[in-house]
């Protein structure tokens, strides 16, 4: 598993590189034998940007997911790009009363399942979602994150 991180923010309190791998790498076992994301870590202001651009929601987001659409044989096996805005990963870890590391943990699970085609919009898919992450969440000694 390949992560590539790009920190463009003033934030410092990011989980480890070598947690963020074993996070995602968790995420794709049995769906992927092999795979690469870039994951890029933004403010509030370039997560609103985005936000606003690709998902027509004027406010920052926790974990945006642009899905490579390359096929699964393409070498390197590119899922996407990932960008996690951490002031908000960090506010909501707060209200919800989770530990910084349990949430960030959650919003790459919840990310990389987007990458690899899983969607909540329905209620069966966000049922099928759910359960796949509280799975994974649950390997990485995490609890039920709803």
């Amino acid at each position: 598993m390949l992560v590539d991180i790009d920190n463009v923010c003033a934030y410092n309190a990011l989980p480890d590189n070598a947690l963020i791998e074993q996070w995602v790498t968790v995420s794709v076992d049995g769906l992927r034998g092999r795979a690469e994301l870039c994951l890029r870590v933004v403010d509030e202001a370039e997560s609103e940007a985005m936000n606003t651009q690709y998902r027509g929601q004027h406010k920052p987001t926790n974990v945006l997911s642009f899905p490579s659409g390359l096929p699964e044989s393409f070498d390197p096996p590119l899922l996407g790009d990932l960008v996690i805005c951490a002031s908000v990963v960090a506010r909501e870890a707060e209200e919800q009363g989770k530990t910084l590391q349990a949430h960030w943990a959650h919003m790459l699970v919840h990310g990389v399942l987007h990458l690899l085609g899983f969607d909540h919009v329905e209620d069966g898919e966000a049922e099928l979602m759910e359960a796949r992450e509280i799975a994974i969440l649950k390997k990485l000694g995490f609890a039920n994150p709803y």
